[in-house]
C-alpha cells in the first residue's frame, strides 16, 4: 500500500466534495434571489413599490436580519 497515495486522494476528494457543496450553495441562492425578485416585482405591478419595504419589515420579523429594504431591491433588480 502506498500510504502517501491514500493520503493524496483522500485530501483531493475532500476537496472536490467542497467545491462540489460551493456550486450547489452558489446554484441554490441564486435560484432563490431570481424568483425573490421576480415575486417582489409583480407583487411591486400590484401594490405599489412600498410593498419592499413592507416585505422587509415583515421578513425581518419573521426570519431575522439580512432581508432589509435595499437587499430585496437587489432581488428585485437580479431579473432585469
Amino acid at each position: 500500500m502506498n500510504y502517501y497515495n491514500e493520503i493524496r486522494n483522500e485530501l483531493i476528494n475532500n476537496e472536490i466534495t467542497k467545491k462540489v457543496k460551493d456550486y450547489s450553495k452558489n446554484k441554490s441562492d441564486l435560484t432563490t434571489y431570481y424568483n425573490v425578485g421576480k415575486l417582489l416585482s409583480e407583487a411591486g405591478k400590484h401594490y405599489g413599490e412600498g410593498i419592499i419595504k413592507d416585505y422587509s419589515n415583515k421578513l425581518t420579523k419573521d426570519l431575522g436580519k439580512g432581508y432589509t429594504t435595499s437587499g430585496l431591491k437587489e432581488c428585485a433588480n437580479f431579473i432585469g
